[in-house]
């Protein structure tokens, strides 16, 4: 795979598929993790004297505009960072599109519009998806995948565009690759994952494949109340799916059998309703209950204090973590603690650590942690899974010559 350092960008229009997948409460951005992450590539390529053209999805738009959707807070954010103007195009392949790449100079960035107003980007017609890659590809003589969180979407700036133009990776995706081999390849041990998130759907696929690579699998959030049915345990009105406690029991026995810990929650924190996480107000029924006697019409949102003691004590003497999900609802000051104690144990752990993107990476910058004292913060969540999973990922294909 070619980094930035195999392309002679100067003078050329090089093409930057970024994910600048942000959070957006109307036009503030509430994290700009992963725009502060693909800017030094963004940066790079313009000190190089490159014509930037970056690009990215945000939201889930149905193939036409929508101005909940638009990038226009992420342009401003990304000039700020940059510290650089940066045009931002109205469209996506149409006459803003075209007018604003014409008129860069060397070193200038320009922003095009939310990729997904254009229905050819998800597209799952090969024809259709290659008609918009085609008309992406007039605007760019290089091509640069840097939007780690959506490499495993086969869309159009993902997996087409790059057979289209001379391309290599950006400086995120490569480092990105660098941490994700490191969980999979000659892996120092012991090797513990802590998994959360709220539902074991979700995880199967990583689990799978980790139970003859991980010495230690943890499990909180949501996921984990199909577990404790899966041994027998009551669990209230938790969130719970019923069909995967086959899966769930087959994979407790199999890991048995493989020597790997699978690390439960010994206590619960509990109410008998959703909290507010908005408005963050008190919690008035919130208890703290044994894992295995969790009482009719309570609704488990976090591991207990004696959990996340536990969890911290698994992760104390290992070598690598992974970390993908919070351990209950953190948003909510009430349920933050069990996903605090995981991020603490971390910290203090000797190990080299990685936060699997999305709610965790949230997570961590929301309760305050210093994202820099982490080995690796992922922007890709999903990604980084359907890696651990053994998955090809077709933005990565895409960019191997």
């Amino acid at each position: 795979m070619k980094t930035l350092d195999d392309l002679d960008v100067a003078g050329k229009r090089v093409f930057v598929r970024a994910d600048l997948n942000v959070p957006l409460s109307g036009e503030t951005i509430t994290d700009d993790g992963r725009i502060r992450a693909v800017a030094p590539t963004i940066a790079k390529l313009a000190q190089s004297g490159a014509k930037v053209v970056v690009a990215s999805h945000l939201g889930r738009p149905k193939g036409a505009p929508d101005p909940q959707f638009s990038l226009a807070p992420v342009a401003r954010r990304l000039g700020e960072l940059l510290g650089r103007d940066v045009v931002f195009a109205a469209d996506t392949v149409g006459d803003s599109a075209r007018a604003a790449v014409a008129a860069l100079a060397d070193g200038q960035v320009v922003l095009l519009e939310n990729l997904r107003f254009n229905p050819g980007e998800t597209s799952k017609d090969d024809a259709e998806r290659g008609a918009f890659a085609d008309a992406l590809a007039a605007l760019a003589d290089l091509y640069v995948g840097d939007g780690f969180g959506a490499v495993h979407r086969r869309h159009a700036s993902v997996y087409d565009l790059p057979a289209r133009l001379p391309h290599a990776a950006g400086q995120l995706v490569t480092a990105e690759v660098g941490v994700l081999r490191r969980l999979t390849e000659d892996v120092a041990r012991p090797y513990a994952v802590v998994l959360g998130g709220s539902k074991v759907s979700d995880k199967i696929g990583v689990i799978e494949n980790l139970l003859d690579k991980a010495d230690r699998i943890l499990v909180g959030g949501g996921m984990v109340f199909t577990f404790l049915k899966a041994k027998g345990y009551e669990v209230g009105s938790s969130l719970l799916q019923e069909d995967q406690i086959p899966v769930v029991q087959e994979y407790l026995e199999r890991a048995e059998k493989a020597g790997v810990e699978f690390v439960l929650p010994v206590d619960v924190a509990v109410s008998a309703s959703f909290p507010d996480v908005k408005g963050g107000a008190p919690v008035e029924d919130f208890e703290v209950v044994p894992a295995d006697a969790m009482p009719e019409g309570r609704l488990g949102l976090d591991i207990g204090p004696e959990s996340g003691r536990l969890f911290a004590s698994k992760l104390a003497d290992a070598a690598t973590v992974f970390w993908n999900g919070p351990m209950g609802v953190f948003e909510h000051p009430a349920f933050a603690e069990g996903t605090k104690a995981v991020a603490q144990g971390l910290l203090d752990s000797p190990a080299f650590t990685v936060v699997g993107g999305g709610d965790s990476a949230a997570a961590v910058r929301t309760l305050g942690f210093d994202e820099n004292a982490f080995g690796h913060i992922s922007t890709g969540g999903g990604a980084s899974l359907e890696y651990l999973e053994g998955k090809t990922l077709p933005g990565l294909a895409a960019l191997e010559d």
